[in-house]
């Protein structure tokens, strides 16, 4: 089985995933960041670093999903593929941090390792509002993610949930996470598992 975790940045997606591993015994994929070569400049300068960090990350979730697939574990992944194609670039690209040529290419790239793949048989979004994610993002504070400004991050949740209300791919379950501390309060890790367990049961 493969389920996804996808969210804004700071919406607490690598903390569940970790939590979610170790209560069902499943193996963690978790997002490349520690290795990235690409995230320091980045933030630095996003306009000439936009392109190389977008297909690092696409080349690496690709990887990712056809490892899941060829595994046969019950894997538990930190993002999915379909957030850089259909929220992070675009995002980049309306800012005018990504140029034309460089979308295109991208889109193109992603519309052919998309038509080789599977998506994930469980979808869990983590919806937060800003005021939550930069209090995590300050919580956590690692240095790279410094300067992300409030309207990056309000734009980028504008796109995560206009994905999400199109979102068709498969089975998706949506959870409120600015009342929640499922890191702290094992009642509330317990409320996720008790909705995930519903889903999973059925497929």
């Amino acid at each position: 089985m493969h389920i996804a975790i996808a969210g804004n940045i700071g919406a607490g997606k690598t903390t569940l995933t970790k939590l979610l591993a170790k209560h069902y015994k499943w193996e963690a994929q978790l997002e490349d960041v520690v290795d990235n070569p690409y995230l320091d400049d980045f933030y630095n300068q996003m306009e000439r670093w936009s392109f190389n960090l977008q297909v690092y990350f696409l080349n690496s979730r690709f990887r990712q999903v056809i490892q899941i697939r060829e595994s046969g574990k019950n894997i538990i992944q930190d993002r999915t593929i379909y957030e850089d194609a259909n929220i992070f670039a675009p995002n980049l690209h309306a800012m005018g941090l990504m140029t034309n040529r460089d979308f295109k290419n991208y889109s193109s790239l992603f519309s052919l390792m998309e038509s080789t793949v599977q998506p994930p048989d469980l979808l869990i979004y983590l919806r937060s509002s800003i005021p939550n994610l930069v209090n995590q993002i300050h919580k956590r504070g690692r240095e790279y993610e410094n300067s992300i400004s409030i309207d990056y991050l309000s734009r980028l949740n504008e796109r995560y949930e206009a994905w999400i209300h199109k979102f068709q791919k498969g089975r998706l379950l949506i959870i409120n996470v600015d009342d929640l501390d499922f890191v702290e309060k094992a009642v509330d890790l317990s409320k996720i598992i008790t909705k995930i367990d519903s889903e999973i049961n059925t497929l």
